[in-house]
């Protein structure tokens, strides 16, 4: 089974969290063979209490958090255990299947944004409506994130967790070698508004690039910042594929081409090894960055980055990953098992979940009081993160996403665009090599 993108890069970038942040597995369960630390579910009564199973793909946080011990404690006859599999490629099949045969289920079940819109559309039946639970508050959501998990009918079948607001980080001291501006602030502005603005200042810092370096990571990089940001994908609102027609597809992939068939890119596939090394040896100057990224970058290019990476707002708002929590309607303890969903989601307990694991919050009410590690302050030039992070999440648009997004993307992105930027081969025969293989997803 190929994997899946958004899920392996969510694990990556986890992964790169905790290891900066010392103990935060140490309270993990062991994992199975294929990932999976699930030995029970559905919930059931243990020496008088309820037992309440929560299902996660990776690790969210709450467990490295205190959430639950938390909220134990405040509910004396609750118990919660945690069942992780680590693969969303492992772990939604898995839900799908026990939603189908109608047992087996979490009483609460994580979903991976590149999952919720197949989730809204074809198993709404089988999850809680939300929206009529006692106590939500629709407010406390940004509204995109409340449109994505929201059924043709209206029904909500998960609350927002984690969002992934767009930003760019960047090498402030390669600027300063290359004659361009280095203040955050300046540089948003010389960009702001359209990608196109970022390539130029591309052109710009390749005119007098310090020597061995690029100006950004990867054309793909710049095409998923692009795409991330259009409000038009590659369905359409009648649900059906238009990836062809779509304008915000054909405005991220002219963009991506532009720094293909240039000089300014490193010409590097995001997440793999030689990408890792590239951020340890200062092959780039800037890279897409939502919250998570921060994290994977302080790993990748360790205590020599320190104090030369910043952050400045991108040129439009844009989220990259995030993921819901849902309540399946085959439980046994359905009202507790809302409770304890509306609860992880609220405002304070993403602000908690933000502090420990940089899991950015879906509760604009929270960021006010949003407060990043020293560590990641210090290493960034105390960037006014939690700012530049929030502001771009208040503006995302509400995009339309289908069935097949994740796949359709991962063509255009990793095969499309690879090839014309590693093989050399045209804009157009890149093209038709992502179409190709979008056709066979798509089963046309």
């Amino acid at each position: 089974m190929r994997t899946s993108i958004r899920g392996s890069r969510r694990l990556v970038a986890l992964a790169a969290v905790a290891a900066l942040t010392t103990g935060l597995l140490a309270g993990c369960a062991e994992d199975s063979s294929d990932g999976s630390s699930d030995t029970s579910s559905g919930g059931g009564d243990s020496n008088g209490k309820i037992t309440l199973t929560v299902g996660t793909f990776g690790v969210f946080g709450y467990k490295q958090a205190g959430l639950y011990d938390e909220y134990m404690k405040l509910h004396p006859d609750i118990s919660i255990k945690e069942n992780v599999t680590e693969r969303n490629d492992v772990y939604y099949p898995k839900m799908l299947t026990r939603l189908q045969a109608g047992s087996g289920a979490d009483d609460v079940q994580a979903i991976e944004i590149s999952n919720i819109t197949e989730v809204a559309q074809t198993q709404a039946d089988k999850f809680e409506d939300l929206s009529k639970a006692k106590g939500y508050d629709k407010s406390q959501f940004v509204d995109w994130k409340t449109q994505q998990a929201t059924s043709k009918d209206g029904k909500l079948v998960a609350l927002g967790a984690d969002i992934g607001p767009m930003a760019v980080c960047y090498r402030k001291d390669l600027f300063q070698k290359a004659g361009l501006p280095t203040d955050r602030d300046e540089l948003a502005k010389l960009w702001a508004g359209n990608w196109d603005k970022y390539v130029d200042l591309g052109k710009q810092y390749m005119k007098k690039a310090p020597a061995g370096t690029k100006f950004v990571d990867s054309a793909a990089g710049v095409y998923n910042a692009v795409i991330s940001g259009s409000k038009d994908r590659y369905y359409g609102a009648d649900g059906q594929p238009d990836y062809e027609k779509s304008a915000g597809r054909k405005q991220a992939w002219d963009t991506s081409m532009q720094v293909a068939t240039s000089n300014m890119s490193a010409k590097l596939k995001q997440f793999d090894k030689p990408w890792d090394q590239a951020y340890a040896n200062g092959k780039f100057a800037t890279v897409s960055c939502p919250p998570w990224m921060l994290g994977y970058i302080q790993e990748k290019a360790g205590d020599a980055g320190r104090g030369k990476w910043d952050v400045a707002a991108a040129p439009n708002s844009a989220s990259w990953g995030g993921s819901f929590v849902g309540v399946p309607s085959q439980g046994k303890h359905k009202a507790e098992a809302i409770k304890l969903a509306q609860w992880l989601t609220a405002p304070e307990q993403q602000a908690k979940v933000f502090a420990k694991q940089g899991s950015f919050p879906s509760t604009p009410s929270a960021y006010a009081s949003l407060k990043p590690q020293p560590a990641t302050n210090a290493y960034f030039n105390d960037a006014p993160i939690a700012q530049i992070f929030g502001d771009a999440a208040k503006n995302i648009p509400v995009a339309t996403f289908g069935l097949k997004d994740q796949q359709i993307g991962s063509a255009i992105a990793d095969i499309g665009v690879l090839q014309v930027e590693q093989q050399g081969k045209s804009p157009a025969q890149g093209w038709s090599a992502a179409e190709k293989e979008i056709k066979d997803v798509l089963g046309e």
